[in-house]
């Protein structure tokens, strides 16, 4: 189990979260750029694979969704080519995540604003919830799978008294 966020001031929490970057991302070759918005807001890549995606595992994934009308075109999208996994780590890194990712194609300057042309062909899943992250890191990577290293560069972007209390 990935380990819970850890508070480390009343404002900032060291967070785990869950990324796929979805068919459409892979086919327009922009695995890339998508991963360096997150590396150069200064969030920690601490698993990354690409995967094909399995029955039981988009199943499980879009549990929550599964039988609506839309869902076998969403099935069929998502099983057409490999996608990328990532599990990111960083203060508040669900919630900076889902910002930068956008909600809407519509969205300039987010992910989704940038670079895609669809509302259902979003280029990237992004965990909205603790729980969540807690419930999808586990569904795509084992514990061998999650490295924990210091990034040297949150020395220069926190104080020592931001990570009072992160392990």
């Amino acid at each position: 189990m990935p380990r819970k966020a850890v508070e480390i001031s009343p404002n900032k929490m060291i967070e785990k979260t869950l990324i796929l970057i979805k068919p459409d991302a892979v086919q327009r070759e922009i695995i890339g750029k998508i991963l360096s918005r997150f590396e150069q807001k200064g969030l920690k890549i601490v698993g990354i694979k690409m995967i094909q995606l399995t029955e039981e595992l988009l199943k499980k994934h879009y549990a929550h969704v599964y039988g609506q009308d839309f869902f076998a075109e969403l099935h069929d999208f998502m099983i057409s080519t490999p996608i990328v996994a990532v599990v990111l780590e960083g203060s508040n890194a669900i919630e900076m995540v889902r910002t930068m990712a956008g909600t809407s194609h519509n969205q300039i300057g987010t992910i989704r604003g940038d670079f895609a042309d669809s509302r259902q062909r979003n280029l990237i899943h992004t965990s909205d919830s603790a729980e969540n992250a807690a419930e999808e890191i586990p569904r795509f990577f084992a514990k061998n799978e999650i490295f924990d290293y210091e990034k040297v560069l949150w020395k220069y972007s926190y104080s020592k008294k931001d990570f009072q209390g992160h392990n």
